[in-house]
């Protein structure tokens, strides 16, 4: 064998699929719906604030803020990422060990918007039939109007979805008329131009080839399948018969003929092959490239393809409730409820106290002692409050932060303070090594507890 005739890979196979009606195609229609009216109108939905943009979903990386509707997440706060990352992880894995892959069928990006590129593709060149046709055809004026059209649009489509997501970084309107204008920053313009382009790639030109070769779930999908988990099935007991199945011929058409000659219920139209947007046949069993979308389950009108598990196969009952689901669904409930916990009960402002030790103590002329310590406020309330600091704890000592013992700070606004306790010459011989405690509480009434820090006051030995 030549060199040349060796095919170190599989040539691709184009894949058309066929349009299908059903309860499956109406529920990926409808989160395909509710997904796009959430991602692309979101950015416009303002929310009054006094201080930073009117827009409901805002992160502000300059000003190291995010913005989802009233709650403000600030730099510090970003254990709360760290756990709705984990809240994501363990429901993917709840979801998969139930219910296999229906976030790959339903909620993943990249199978939502090559949805909605096989709907735009099927409305300007027409059903399978008449797109397979198109393909073969030369290049004509028709195959030109009929191609520039589907990208023309696809090209729309993923430019609105790269400009919607830059959107959620800057102010929507304010960004729109600077793109307009040519006078948007650089990264607007490459974020915007980098997301058009692997939109269009990935939902139009790419798409099965995502999920086949670039996914990684794909993959390790089966290690969270069990024989109870909900997949794409074929019925082969009924399908297949003791003679396998065969076309609907005559003679062999009714049930009862069928049975008779020893063919399933399987007729071989072809009709879940067709409406797979993977390409692949489920009459032979679970493959990895299956995304369980169950459009193949809408395709067959024998209702020999459904969703059930290996073990309702095998004639058994499928336990939905076993020690795998109970363990993630347990910890699932516990990390959404500390992170909601978390977020209600956050503090609307926080505070530190660290002393200054270069020098660590200063003698005053008239033997008192005075140590320094830098107090770091941070208002993360989109409103103004008041602050008070006072200290405890240290016998004689006054503070003297220059009149800012009491403070009004701005909505989210970050202040450093220089404060000085002080000790008279009589109180200095007890305080070697001692501690002070400094109270630094909100005097409009909120809800929260002051805040309490105790740091050490330095003073010479045998003073």
């Amino acid at each position: 064998m030549s060199e040349d005739s060796i095919q170190l890979y599989q040539k691709r196979v184009q894949i058309h699929p066929r349009s299908v009606k059903g309860r499956f195609r109406n529920l990926k229609t409808g989160i395909m719906v509710l997904a796009y009216t959430v991602y692309f109108l979101l950015p416009w939905l303002r929310w009054e604030r006094p201080d930073a943009p009117d827009q409901a979903v805002l992160y502000d990386l300059p000003g190291r803020h995010f913005y989802i509707f009233g709650l403000t997440v600030q730099v510090q706060d970003i254990f709360w990422l760290a756990g709705v990352l984990i809240i994501f992880a363990i429901l993917l894995f709840f979801v998969t060990g139930l219910a296999g892959r229906v976030w790959c069928g339903y909620f993943c990006f990249q199978t939502l918007w090559t949805d909605l590129f096989i709907m735009i593709e099927h409305w300007v060149q027409g059903e399978r039939p008449a797109r397979m046709r198109l393909d073969r055809k030369p290049w004509n004026r028709e195959k030109l109007i009929k191609k520039g059209t589907t990208y023309g649009l696809w090209l729309l489509v993923a430019f609105w979805t790269g400009l919607t997501f830059t959107m959620y970084w800057v102010d929507a309107p304010t960004l729109v008329v600077d793109m307009l204008l040519g006078r948007a920053s650089y990264a607007a313009y490459f974020t915007t131009f980098f997301l058009t382009v692997t939109t269009f790639v990935m939902a139009g030109l790419a798409r099965e080839q995502v999920c086949i070769y670039m996914c990684p779930y794909a993959r390790f999908q089966s290690a969270m399948f069990d024989h109870d988990t909900l997949i794409i099935s074929y019925d082969a007991r009924k399908g297949e018969g003791s003679k396998g199945r065969a076309k609907a011929y005559r003679g062999q058409r009714t049930p009862e003929e069928r049975k008779v000659k020893g063919f399933g219920e399987c007729i071989d139209c072809g009709h879940c092959v067709l409406a797979c947007p993977m390409g692949i046949d489920i009459r032979n069993g679970l493959q990895y490239q299956c995304i369980s979308c169950a459009l193949c389950i809408d395709a067959c009108e024998h209702d020999l393809v459904n969703y059930t598990s290996e073990n309702a196969l095998n004639g058994r009952k499928t336990q939905f409730l076993r020690p795998k689901t109970v363990g993630y669904g347990v910890i699932l409930a516990a990390a959404t409820t500390l992170l909601i916990w978390s977020v209600l009960t956050r503090a609307p402002y926080t505070g530190t106290v660290e002393q200054i030790r270069q020098p660590l103590y200063t003698q005053l002329s008239d033997g008192g002692i005075r140590n320094a310590y830098e107090v770091k406020l941070n208002n993360k309330l989109t409103a103004p409050m008041t602050v008070g600091i006072y200290i405890e704890g240290l016998p004689g000592a006054t503070l003297d932060m220059d009149g800012m013992e009491r403070i009004e700070l701005a909505p989210q606004e970050r202040i450093k303070l220089l404060a000085r306790v002080q000790i008279p010459p009589v109180e200095s011989s007890k305080v070697v090594g001692d501690k002070v405690m400094f109270v630094i509480e909100s005097l409009d009434g909120a809800t929260a507890k002051p805040i309490r820090q105790e740091v050490p006051f330095y003073a010479p030995a045998g003073s």
